[in-house]
């Protein structure tokens, strides 16, 4: 697709965000505002298809960015402004009697990943707040545009070493303490770092958004590890590797301080890509997918070059992350899990997310629409939050619901600490008294 120099999703969200401002920003008309931006989009990915030969069948909800200003946060009840606070009416929230067995889902974002150095999109240190000019690469682009691929596949490269030594912090293992409880049902996640499955493997996780530990061929579907497709990359871009490789022992992708890499002049996203300034991706290459390259898909074709790499000529045989993109519709499967693990649950606790994607915003919506009650722990703002929270009583302890901006690696722990007092205290009286056997 020849470019315009503007970006087509800036102009509809531009349009559509003014339909808004006539619609004093009501909930549904940012629903329909994004329905009509999944529309235009699906249609210009099925333009790039048709052009190639191929059908793309539309799919609903797709990951796309909810770029308005987000509010101020609220603190409800209004003792949660500090951590024992917090922790109260949380406590009132998970452990009040509800339906549907009283259980808890948890829909986690970017936050609760912070403090394992990752950066987030819209926090103080966020993505969107510290680089303006950041905009995500997009699945049509991706789809459709070698060069677009290989600037992907570089900043994924050198993001990729950080991302695969981060580990889950004490904020995901305090959910695996929750899950331990029996409170919690499943956690879904937009995070796309698997930190959730490594702490909690016994606790369900659905990943709304994917997963960056393996690849995926976008004609044949197959998976590949993620860290094995690492080392082809290193060696099919030796001078990128050795550019990583002293960017390592500089410490400027070692260090977890956000602040230090951006002084060194790196720009790290939650996605695992770095940004450099001022650098080159058209040099860099990327293999084909081996099984399409030994038996390409029935009408296309997979070369690669004389080293290896992925041949412009190709019509199949592209690898992806195993995410799910800007603008890439989640597949029917996931959609029906998260849908119904909502169904299933009495309450929702959401957990470092703003809910500026629409994929997320949805099951909110979704959650409240079934009259549960929702507790929000975020330290920015969150798209819609006065209409999950307009209903609680400011009398309310937090069994109606929460909202609190306090950081998730101090809350939570707190929280477990709290409940476990309560199983110890539980055990103390169910315990009968038995006398000292006096002879």
């Amino acid at each position: 697709m020849p470019s315009t120099g503007r970006n087509p999703t800036t102009d509809i969200r531009a349009g559509c965000t003014r339909k808004c401002d006539n619609d004093r920003h009501s909930e549904d008309a940012l629903e329909r505002m994004n329905i009509g931006m999944q529309t235009r989009m699906q249609t210009r990915m099925q333009i790039v298809a048709r052009a190639r030969g191929c059908y793309v069948l539309p799919m609903p909800l797709m990951r796309i960015p909810f770029t308005a200003p987000l509010p101020s946060p609220t603190v409800v009840p209004a003792s949660a402004t500090t951590i024992q606070g917090a922790v109260a009416a949380l406590h009132a929230f998970l452990t009040a009697p509800a339906e549907r067995g009283g259980k808890t889902v948890i829909l986690s974002g970017a936050g609760i990943s912070v403090a394992s150095g990752l950066a987030d999109y819209r926090g103080t240190n966020g993505t969107y707040t510290l680089n303006k000019t950041y905009r995500p690469i997009y699945f049509h682009e991706f789809s459709a545009n070698h060069e677009a691929r290989k600037r992907y596949w570089a900043r994924s490269f050198l993001g990729w070493t950080t991302l695969n030594r981060s580990r889950p912090n004490v904020a995901h293992e305090a959910v695996a303490n929750l899950g331990e409880t029996g409170l919690i049902s499943t956690v879904i996640t937009q995070n796309v770092d698997s930190f959730h499955s490594k702490a909690h493997p016994k606790l369900k996780t659905l990943e709304l958004h994917g997963y960056l530990r393996n690849c995926v061929c976008l004609s044949c579907r197959t998976e590949y590890n993620r860290e094995k497709f690492q080392a082809d990359l290193a060696k099919l871009n030796p001078t990128w590797a050795a550019f990583l490789a002293e960017m390592l022992d500089s410490g400027a992708l070692t260090t977890e301080n956000p602040d230090e890499r951006r002084q060194r002049g790196l720009k790290t996203n939650p996605d695992g890509d770095v940004d450099v300034p001022g650098i080159e991706y058209s040099t860099f290459r990327y293999p084909p997918c081996p099984k399409c390259l030994k038996s390409p898909p029935e009408g296309t074709k997979v070369e690669m070059d004389s080293d290896g790499a992925w041949s412009p000529n190709s019509t199949a045989g592209v690898l992806k992350p195993a995410v799910i993109m800007f603008g890439e519709s989640i597949s029917n499967p996931v959609r029906l899990a998260v849908e119904s693990a909502i169904d299933e649950a009495s309450r929702m606790l959401v957990l470092g997310s703003s809910l500026a994607t629409y994929s997320a915003w949805r099951l909110a919506k979704r959650a409240k629409q079934e009259s549960m009650p929702i507790a929000i722990v975020n330290m920015g703002g969150v798209r819609g939050e006065e209409s999950f929270l307009n209903d609680v009583s400011p009398s309310d302890t937090g069994k109606g619901g929460v909202r609190c901006a306090l950081p998730l690696e101090e809350v939570l722990p707190a929280l477990v600490g709290r409940l476990r007092q309560d199983a110890i205290a539980s055990s103390a009286r169910n315990t009968t008294f038995q006398p000292a056997p006096w002879r």
